[in-house]
């Protein structure tokens, strides 16, 4: 680890209250983090960014913290990292709301100037964005919140927050060298009260695989008439190497180590299965023009046609034989599979491990309409479904950040301490019946108007149909790696894996609404005509490597 902090191995200083709030808590993975075996720059504790080194800190000392306002009107607290190893430097504060357990980073700098200039600068002077002297609220003492003025040619990467009005040594923080950022944007909301402020998180602009931004773990506080709006900027990568991201042993044992479990509903009727059983079993491919002269898969895929693009030319489809198909249909969970796709993230500052099931079919979608649940007949069922699951691993320690739940066109990203674990740091995810969309919890999701009680229902649950995608799993793409990992030929099948379903979605929506009262058929019909094609199952959909993540960040 060298010189360089554990991520989430220190101490937290509060305060003593009535309530003990969830964010005095520090949040640690239930299992120690393995040895991962021997590489170049993963998890050895600092990253060179190509004229600055950094390393993530999550040891912090509270400066100050308010109990009401932002998530759960619990409030949001504020700190600053402490035992900074030597030489390194704060380059900003952080904050989180107080309705989870503490779990943050802040990345530090290390000084080291060359004959032509230093990457790291004290600010010249600091401007008080925002007191929280005249603020009625609960809190401990009086917050400030500092914007470090940086001198020409540098940027500030994050706020100084104090419990005193005085201002901040100039030697408290570090503004860096402006070719070594990039643009910023909000990301999560912390916290926000009456007084006109508004704090978060922040992102690089643009997040992609190409992408340079670096996370710096700071937030950004923005106040009400301030103009302009207060700007703070993120850390690029300027490195030439990728010497911080795995290799192919290091991600076999991030995969052992936090492989997602995931159980589908114990109704569920269509199952995953491999790629390969799914061809060997009667996958069809047809070609415009040629629909009545379809042709068996090769059970590698060799026979599909590469790249080019969505164009129509193509699809595939189940077996022509009733019963073929309807064996088909449900798939096989003892063929099923993960297929991986590892990819750099913010600058190679963490590594993106999507996890992709693949299903032979999607099954009809189900409404619930105040307390009636309704079939939706054919709406919803599809031929071929791709879902996924993404695990957000840090390069400086390799341990888990975020994990990301695909639901039909969007999802949701989860911090790792809001997330059930089992056998140690496993994941566990929660596939949706018959649409399979991923969740961290059990229960009920309603896709609509959840006001009246009208909206697509995505049901989860616990059971004993479960896949622990760490005992059958295939790495298909590493681009990073260069030669290290062949894609498969199936991967750059760039066309539908369904064909498009014909139907009349007004006929399939009057066979349900003659059940309904008029009032309740306007708003279903409403909510089912909003929903993207993908739940609508219109057409078939295309394979990973034609989802906007596979080079771009998560929706």
């Amino acid at each position: 680890m060298g010189n360089c902090l554990p991520f989430h191995s220190g101490a937290i200083h509060v305060s003593k209250k009535k309530q003990v709030l969830p964010v005095e808590t520090i949040f640690k993975l239930p299992s120690p983090l393995p040895p991962w075996p021997e590489g170049e720059g993963f998890a050895s504790g600092s990253i060179n960014l190509g004229g600055l080194e950094v390393c993530q800190v999550s040891t912090f000392n509270k400066i100050w913290a308010t109990q009401e306002g932002g998530p759960d009107n619990l409030g949001a607290t504020f700190f600053e990292p402490a035992s900074l190893p030597s030489g390194y430097f704060m380059l900003g504060c952080y904050s989180q709301p107080n309705n989870t357990t503490l779990f943050g980073w802040v990345l530090a700098g290390k000084d080291e100037c060359n004959a032509l200039s230093c990457p790291l600068q004290m600010p010249v002077d600091y401007k008080l964005v925002w007191s929280s002297e005249s603020s009625k609220i609960k809190q401990d003492g009086s917050g400030y919140i500092w914007l470090p003025i940086p001198p020409d040619g540098y940027k500030a990467v994050g706020h100084v927050v104090t419990n005193s009005s005085m201002k901040p040594p100039l030697d408290k923080i570090r503004c860096v060298r402006s070719d070594l950022t990039e643009d910023s944007q909000h990301d999560e909301w912390i916290w926000s009260n009456s007084n006109g402020i508004n704090i978060y998180g922040m992102k690089p602009a643009i997040i992609g695989t190409q992408a340079p931004g670096v996370c710096v773990g700071t937030f950004i506080a923005q106040v009400d008439g301030v103009s302009p709006p207060i700007t703070l900027s993120c850390l690029k990568n300027k490195a030439d190497n990728l010497s911080s991201m795995p290799n192919l042993s290091q991600i076999q044992a991030l995969v052992q180590n936090y492989s997602p479990w995931i159980y589908l509903h114990p109704d569920e009727q269509y199952l995953p299965s491999s790629v390969n059983w799914f061809f060997t079993n009667g996958a069809l491919l047809y070609k415009q023009g040629d629909q009545s002269n379809p042709i068996p898969v090769d059970p590698t895929g060799s026979n599909l046609p590469q790249g080019g693009s969505n164009d129509g030319t193509y699809w595939l489809d189940l077996p022509i034989d009733g019963k073929a198909k309807d064996r088909v249909k449900k798939g096989d969970l003892s063929s099923a599979g993960a297929y991986l796709h590892v990819k750099t993230i913010l600058g190679a500052t963490f590594t993106d491990i999507a996890i992709w099931p693949f299903y032979p079919f999607n099954g009809a979608a189900r409404a619930k309409v105040e307390f009636i649940n309704v079939s939706l007949g054919k709406i919803g069922e599809h031929v071929g479904d791709w879902e996924h699951v993404t695990l957000r691993i840090s390069n400086f320690t390799g341990e888990l950040w975020r994990v990301f739940f695909s639901e039909h066109s969007g999802g949701t990203w989860i911090d790792a301490s809001q997330l059930e674990f089992q056998g140690g740091n496993k994941v566990v995810t929660y596939a949706s019946l018959h649409g399979h969309a991923f969740y961290s919890k059990p229960g009920l999701v309603l896709q609509g108007n959840t006001k009246i009680g009208i909206g697509i229902r995505n049901d989860t649950a616990k059971s004993k149909i479960v896949m622990d995608t760490g005992v059958r799993y295939e790495v298909v793409s590493a681009e990073y790696l260069g030669n290290v990992v062949v894609e498969p030929a199936w991967l750059n099948y760039y066309r539908k894996w369904g064909p498009k379903i014909d139907y009349d979605l007004d006929t399939e929506l009057k066979k349900i609404e003659k059940f309904l009262p008029g009032k309740l058929k306007r708003e279903l019909e409403k909510i089912v005509k909003s929903l993207p094609n993908e739940i609508l199952g219109e057409d078939g959909p295309t394979g990973p490597k034609m989802k906007n993540n596979w080079s771009g960040d998560e929706v």
